[in-house]
């Protein structure tokens, strides 16, 4: 990719960040909240990505990290007065380290074998979450304690926007360069071919337990920060929808397109928003978009930029359909 075609990606990149942080100065408290929802959501579809994208492991446990990462985080903070600045990372790498136990006996498994299994860890965190009412404090769930940010000035709201801003940019930037590194090219190795992967030596082992732990961190990550946003956690929150919305986000954006990923998570965070009268139908809604975005563009959202944009393949290159 020539310097000019890499610096107009970058512009485009930039001004998207560029227009979140300008956020909190230009929106109402509704549409503020709806842009911190958008930046979870879009740690939840990059860390998905990563897994399911990238490495080509069917595996949808992401619903699952995602809560333990709320409960973690939020529990730190309630039972143990913990501040935020501590609970997040300390709930982000307990979720990480689950990850990497999932990951375990889930590296036996390929395919559908993989995806059911995954979602039963799903179902079972969420009956965890019911009914483990000692820890999680049951199906009623529990009430976050406040975060003050009046030492430096800010209300709540806009405290907690640019916490999630500020860390959500630190995980892109990581994941962007980790999808360049020599990992994210060991993952599209696997998703290939792992013979072809191993006579090339890449431990295809290793490779999955640290796709299934950068999946974890990024859900944890996001997690916590939705538990802090929401300002409640309960089990409801991360029921089996949950699974399908983030990979609505991923597909929708681009299976391997790290940037399709994000745009997906906007867009399918805006949806839900937009329909908010609507609610009866936006279950159909989010099927008819997956099935939509199947049929014509099966690429994601990033195919369809590419084919308008053809010098911007380079950043997109890893999409599957250029499989």
């Amino acid at each position: 990719m020539s310097t000019a075609r890499s610096f107009s990606f970058r512009w485009v990149v930039g001004a998207g960040f560029v227009v979140f942080a300008l956020v909190p100065l230009i929106a109402n408290p509704y549409q503020l909240y709806v842009a911190n929802l958008m930046l979870v959501y879009m740690l939840l579809a990059v860390g998905l990505n990563f897994l399911i994208g990238y490495a080509g492991q069917l595996a949808f446990a992401n619903g699952a990290m995602f809560g333990i990462g709320a409960y973690g985080t939020g529990l730190l903070m309630l039972d143990h007065q913990w501040p935020l600045a501590l609970a997040l990372p300390v709930g982000t790498l307990i979720t990480t380290l689950i990850g990497i136990v999932i990951a375990l006996p889930a590296l036996r498994l390929r395919g559908l074998y993989l995806a059911l299994a995954t979602v039963a860890f799903a179902q079972f965190a969420l009956w965890t979450f019911i009914h483990w009412d000692g820890l999680t404090y049951g199906a009623a769930g529990f009430v976050m304690p406040r975060v003050d940010f009046g030492v430096i000035g800010l209300d709540k709201s806009l405290g907690i926007y640019y916490v999630s801003f500020t860390v959500t940019v630190l995980m892109l930037w990581l994941g962007w360069n980790l999808v360049r590194s020599r990992v994210g090219r060991a993952f599209v190795a696997i998703r290939e071919s792992e013979v072809a992967a191993e006579s090339v030596a890449v431990d295809v082992t290793l490779t999955k337990t640290i796709a299934f732990a950068i999946s974890a961190l990024y859900a944890g990550c996001a997690g916590g920060l939705f538990a802090v946003l929401l300002g409640v956690v309960v089990p409801e929150q991360f029921n089996l929808f949950q699974v399908v919305l983030q990979f609505c986000m991923v597909v929708v954006g681009g299976l391997g397109s790290f940037w399709g990923s994000v745009v997906g998570a906007i867009l399918l965070v805006w949806l839900p928003e937009a329909m908010r009268g609507l609610q009866e139908l936006l279950e159909i809604g989010f099927g008819a978009l997956l099935l939509g975005a199947l049929l014509l563009f099966p690429g994601g959202i990033a195919a369809a930029v590419r084919k308008i944009f053809p010098h911007w393949r380079e950043p997109l290159r890893r999409t599957m359909d250029d499989r």
